[in-house]
C-alpha cells in the first residue's frame, strides 16, 4: 500500500463572488492529526539527536557497563581485529564502543522486528477494514495512545494515521541503524544514545501494532475483568482436528476462527481445536476466549513432536527454525504466512484452495507458504478436517520400554550437558533412563528450554528432549490452568484513582513482568516473584511469555495467581496486557500518571515526561527469561522513558548494564524545581539496568528500585519497609545502603526503628537537610530562577 500524505500547494491570488484571497497555502491531507487538542510541544517527531541531552544526563548518572561475549570485532574485511587491552581495531573504534555498537545493532533488529510486525498488520487491516476506520478504545479511555502523542505530537485518529505515524518509525530505524557501518560513530556514549532512541521508537510500533487489532479484532479494551481462558499443554483436545498458532502477528489465526465460523464450524473448540503458542496465543484469546494457549516459546518442540497438532500456522517472531523438520516426523503439515519467515516452501499464494488442501494432505509437500491470509485460513481449517482422520497414530507419546532402549545408547560423555544453555543435568538424567529410572528426566520438564541444543551435540543421536517430554507424560496430560486474556490499555480512570498513590509512594510499586522464557530454573520462579508482590499491594503488570510462565503456578489454595487476583490497575491487580506488543501499555500508564493526575503536557514532550517518570513513577521492569533482541529494545526504551529493568542471569549476555555508583553523589544530584537548588536525593533509583543472579537477588532488587525522589514521608516508610522486610527474609540483616535512603526519622520504617536507630547511629547518619524536593534533571523545568 501507498501512504498519502499532505497535499499542499500555494495560490497567488484567488477571486471569486464575495471573495478574494491572495499569498494563500492550502493543504489536502492528515488534517485531522494536526488540530490543536493541545500545544504543540518541543520534540515533535524527534529525529537522532533530538533528545540526546537527555540521554546524556541518564548515561552521566546510569554509566554503561560493559561484558564482551566476544573480544573481536568481524564485521568488515579489515577483521578480525582484537580489541582486547586498549587495542583498537583497523577503523579505530575500541572494545568500548564495539560493545555499544552491538548493543545498537541488537536493538535496530528488535525494532524493526516490532515496526515489520506493525506495518503488516496495519496494511493488512486497512485493506480489509479501509484507512478511515475510527480509533476508539471506550468511553474510559480518553488519552489513548499516549506513546504516539508524547513521541510525534500526533493524536491518531484512524487506521491511515497508524500507517503515517509508521513512516516516521521507518525512516528514524534506517536513519540510526546507518550509524553502525565502518566508519561511522565512535562514542560509545552516542552508540548507546542511539540505541535508547531505536528503544523509544520500538515503544512506538508496539502501540501502533496493538492498537490497530484491537480496534479492528475487537479485542478487550482495557476490561479489567477480561474472561479467563485456558493455558497449558495438557488442554487439547486430540479427538477432534487441531490446529496450532505459532508467532505474534494473530491475523492468520483470526482468518481461521472466522472461517470456521462462517462455515458452519462453531467457535474453537466445538469442532475443531485452534490453540496458539508464544505471543499469537495471547492474541487468539483477545478475539475469542474459547481458543487456548499451549504456552511459551519452551513449549514449541515439546509439543510438536507429541504429535496432537494436525496443522501448523506459523506467522512471525520466534518460531523455532526447526519446526518445520520437527513436523516432518510426525507428519503435520506446515503452513507459513509471513514474507519475514518463509522457511524455503513454495508459494501457493496463487493456488486454488483445493489444490493447495490435496498437495499438504497426500504429503506432496510438507509445507506451503501462502500470503494471502483469508486463504491461509481457509486451507488450514479444510486440511486439519481432512487430514486428522489419517493422522491418529502419531499422537501418543512413546511408552517407558521404548524410552529405555533409546537410553540405552548413552554413554554419560557430558556433551549434551555442556552444549545446554542452563547446564542441566541431562547427561545423569539419561543414563539413569538407561537403567529404568525416569524420575530424574521427569524432573527436567519444567526447567528445560526446549532448545534441543543437547541432541544437535549428542554423539549418539538420543532424542533427549523427546526422553524428557515422555518421561513427563502425566504431568503434560494434567498441565491445564488458567490465565486472564489481555486486556490493553490501562483505563483513564484507574490512572485517576492510581496515579496519588503511586507517585506519593502508597502504593509501593508498579512492577512489571515481561520478556522471554529463557529462565535459569524454570518459570515458577516469574510466578513466585509475581506472587511475592501481589501480597505486598504492589501494582503486576504481565505480558508475553511471562504472563503464560506466571500461569502455571498454583498457590496453596491449589488456584492460579489470575484467579486469585483481581486483573485491575491497583493494588494487589494482576494485569495481564497481553502480547508482547502490548507492552506499549505499561510504558503508557507511566505516561499518563505524569498526564492524567500531574497534568504535565503530554504532545511532543518527551523529556518532561521522562524526567517525571524517573523521579515520580515508582515502577520497575523485569524480564527474568529475556532471550531475543526485542526483548533488548523493550528494555532499552522504558530505560529512555525513565523505568528501570532488571534481567536474568542469562540477561548478562545483551554485554550491557546501565549501573549507577551510589558512592558518586554527583550523579544523584538533582535540581529542586521550587527553588533551583541542587540537593543531592540519594541512589534512587539506583541502576537502569540490572543483572540479578538468582530469585532472591531479583525480588530484593525490585523493591528498592521502586524508590523514588519524590516518595513522601509516608511513602518512603512504605517502600523501605518491603525492602528491609525482603532483605532480611533472604540475607538475615539490615541492607548495607540502608542510610542512603532515609530522610528523616520519620522515613524509618516502624516495626524495626529501633534496630535501625541504632544501625543509623552506627554509620553516623544525620537527617539529610532538605528532605522533600520537587526532583528533576532538567534546568529549564524551574520555577524560580536564580
Amino acid at each position: 500500500m501507498v501512504e498519502k500524505g499532505p497535499i499542499k500547494f500555494s495560490v497567488k491570488s484567488l477571486k471569486g463572488s464575495g471573495i478574494s484571497l491572495e499569498d494563500i497555502e492550502i493543504a489536502i491531507g492528515r488534517l485531522a492529526m494536526e488540530e490543536e487538542w493541545e500545544p504543540m510541544g518541543p520534540t515533535p517527531m524527534p529525529k537522532i539527536t533530538t533528545l540526546r541531552e537527555w540521554d546524556m544526563k541518564l548515561l552521566k548518572r546510569y554509566r554503561p557497563f560493559y561484558m564482551p561475549f566476544c573480544d573481536l570485532c568481524c564485521l568488515c574485511t579489515y577483521g578480525k581485529c582484537d580489541l582486547t587491552a586498549g587495542k583498537r581495531g583497523a577503523c579505530g573504534l575500541d572494545i568500548g564502543a564495539q560493545q555499544g555498537r552491538i548493543v545498537l545493532i541488537a536493538c535496530a533488529i528488535g525494532a524493526s522486528t516490532h515496526t515489520s510486525h506493525a506495518r503488516h498488520l496495519v496494511d493488512h487491516l486497512i485493506e480489509k477494514y479501509g484507512e478511515n476506520w475510527p480509533i476508539d478504545l471506550g468511553s474510559d479511555i480518553y488519552v489513548e495512545m499516549p506513546i504516539s502523542r508524547l513521541i510525534t505530537g500526533i493524536k491518531p485518529k484512524t487506521l491511515g494515521d497508524l500507517s503515517y505515524i509508521l513512516k516516521y518509525v521507518e525512516e528514524q530505524i534506517v536513519q540510526t541503524l546507518a550509524a553502525a557501518h565502518t566508519g561511522q560513530e565512535g562514542s560509545y556514549l552516542d552508540f548507546e544514545s542511539k540505541s535508547l532512541h531505536l528503544g523509544m521508537l520500538d515503544h512506538l510500533a508496539m502501540e501502533v501494532a496493538d492498537v490497530a487489532q484491537i480496534i479492528t479484532y475487537n479485542f478487550p479494551k482495557g476490561k479489567p475483568d477480561a474472561p479467563l481462558t485456558e493455558v497449558g499443554m495438557g488442554l487439547a483436545d486430540t479427538t477432534k482436528p487441531v490446529i496450532l498458532c505459532i508467532g505474534h502477528n494473530v491475523s492468520s489465526g483470526v482468518e481461521i476462527i472466522d472461517f470456521m465460523k462462517k462455515n458452519g464450524l462453531g467457535r474453537p473448540g466445538e469442532t475443531i481445536e485452534v490453540l496458539g503458542l508464544c505471543c499469537t496465543a495471547h492474541d487468539l484469546t483477545r478475539y475469542d476466549e474459547q481458543a487456548k494457549i499451549v504456552g511459551p516459546i519452551s513449549h514449541q518442540i515439546r509439543f510438536i513432536r507429541s504429535g496432537a497438532a494436525d496443522v501448523l500456522i506459523l506467522d512471525e517472531q520466534c518460531i523455532h527454525i526447526m519446526v518445520l523438520s520437527e513436523a516432518q516426523r510426525v507428519k503435520t503439515p506446515v503452513i507459513a504466512t509471513s514474507d519475514k519467515a518463509c522457511h524455503g516452501l513454495p508459494d501457493m499464494t496463487n493456488k486454488p484452495v483445493e489444490e493447495i488442501v490435496d498437495a499438504l494432505v497426500s504429503g506432496k509437500y510438507p509445507g506451503v507458504l501462502i500470503l494471502d491470509l483469508e486463504k491461509a485460513g481457509a486451507v488450514a481449517v479444510l486440511t486439519a478436517l481432512r487430514i486428522a482422520p489419517i493422522r491418529k497414530k502419531f499422537k501418543s507419546l512413546p511408552d517407558k520400554a521404548d524410552l529405555k532402549k533409546v537410553a540405552e545408547k548413552c554413554t554419560k560423555c557430558g556433551r549434551c550437558r555442556r552444549n545446554c544453555p542452563i547446564d542441566l543435568p541431562t547427561d545423569e538424567a539419561v543414563f539413569a533412563a538407561r537403567q529404568g529410572n525416569f524420575d530424574k528426566l521427569a524432573e527436567l520438564y519444567d526447567y528445560c528450554l526446549g532448545c534441543a541444543r543437547c541432541e544437535s551435540e549428542c554423539p549418539r543421536d538420543i532424542p533427549i528432549h523427546s526422553l524428557i517430554v515422555s518421561a513427563a507424560e502425566l504431568k503434560i496430560k494434567t498441565e491445564r490452568y488458567k490465565i486472564r486474556v489481555g486486556r490493553g490499555p490501562i483505563l483513564d480512570t484507574e490512572i485517576r484513582e492510581v496515579g496519588s498513590p503511586i507517585v506519593f509512594g502508597e502504593i509501593p510499586g508498579v512492577v512489571a513482568y515481561v520478556g522471554c522464557a529463557n529462565y535459569p530454573e524454570g518459570g515458577r520462579d516469574v510466578a513466585i516473584m509475581a506472587e511475592e508482590f501481589l501480597r505486598r499491594r504492589f501494582i503486576v503488570t504481565v505480558s508475553g511469555c511471562s504472563a503464560m510462565s506466571i500461569a502455571m503456578y498454583r498457590t496453596e489454595e491449589g488456584k492460579t495467581l489470575y484467579e486469585e487476583y483481581s486483573g485491575a490497575f491497583d493494588a494487589g491487580g494482576l494485569v495481564n496486557v497481553g502480547s508482547c506488543v502490548a507492552n506499549a501499555h505499561i510504558a503508557g500508564a507511566a505516561i499518563k500518571i505524569a498526564n492524567i493526575f500531574a497534568r504535565r503536557p503530554l504532545r511532543a514532550n518527551y523529556e518532561e515526561i521522562a524526567d517525571y517518570v524517573l523521579n515520580r513513577v515508582g515502577a520497575c521492569g523485569v524480564a527474568w527469561g529475556a532471550m531475543s533482541q526485542k526483548a533488548a529494545s523493550i528494555a532499552t526504551g522504558f530505560n529512555r522513558l525513565g523505568v528501570p529493568v532488571i534481567v536474568g542471569p542469562q540477561g548478562a549476555k545483551y554485554r550491557r548494564l546501565y549501573l549507577g555508583r551510589r558512592e558518586d553523589r554527583e550523579s544523584f544530584t538533582v535540581y529542586d524545581a521550587r527553588t533551583g537548588d541542587r540537593v543531592w536525593v540519594g541512589p534512587a533509583p539506583e541502576h537502569l539496568v540490572y543483572v540479578a543472579e538468582t530469585r532472591e537477588e531479583a525480588i530484593v532488587m525490585t523493591a528498592k528500585l521502586c524508590l523514588r525522589p519524590n516518595d513522601t514521608t509516608k511513602g518512603r516508610m512504605i517502600k523501605l519497609t518491603h525492602y528491609v522486610e525482603l532483605y532480611k527474609k533472604y540475607y538475615r540483616r539490615l541492607p548495607d545502603d540502608l542510610h542512603m535512603f532515609i530522610r528523616t526519622e520519620a522515613d524509618i520504617p516502624i516495626t524495626f526503628k529501633g534496630e535501625i536507630m541504632e544501625y543509623l547511629k552506627e554509620v553516623g547518619w544525620e537527617p539529610w537537610e532538605k528532605p522533600v524536593v520537587d526532583p528533576t534533571l532538567l534546568e529549564r523545568l524551574i520555577r524560580v530562577k536564580k
